[in-house]
């Protein structure tokens, strides 16, 4: 299955960094969601990209947005990660890569790496951007600033 703009956003129930479960279901109807799911925790390119969700991140807060990360590693690499770069945002541990698949999210570099591809989801649950860039990390969080100033 590979979601689509206008598709209703997935429900599911993670861990996060906290070892806590976060469901997704809880946010729909009361804020818009960025879901990005990025390859590695502590990477150059991820920590880039969630350095950048970081520093934007009040941006985002003041449009009523809950960021949420999502990749592979477990939660203890989630809190260190968070912890190390002061990440002010939900990381989700999608060790079993269900989600990843859920959503369809592909994988690159010749199918060997983990896809970084970004949700934008309206405050109803539907699904009105999708961004897929492996290597323009940053771009992610101006691309999803600029569609949820839209709505």
């Amino acid at each position: 299955m590979k979601l689509k703009v206008g598709d209703s956003v997935p429900t599911f129930t993670l861990k996060d960094q906290d070892n806590n479960d976060v469901n997704v279901a809880n946010f729909i109807g009361k804020k818009a969601m960025v879901i990005y799911f990025y390859p590695k925790d502590d990477t150059p390119g991820c920590t880039k990209e969630a350095c950048k969700f970081r520093d934007e991140f009040e941006a985002f807060t003041d449009l009523n947005v809950k960021v949420i990360g999502i990749s592979s590693d477990d939660v203890e690499s989630h809190k260190k990660f968070a912890e190390k770069y002061r990440l002010p945002f939900t990381l989700l541990a999608d060790t079993e890569n269900q989600i990843r698949k859920l959503f369809g999210v592909p994988k690159s570099m010749l199918g060997l790496i983990p896809g970084r591809v970004t949700y934008i989801i309206n405050k109803k649950g539907k699904i009105i951007h999708i961004f897929n860039s492996q290597f323009g990390a940053e771009k992610h969080i101006t691309e999803a600033l600029l569609k949820l100033k839209e709505i």
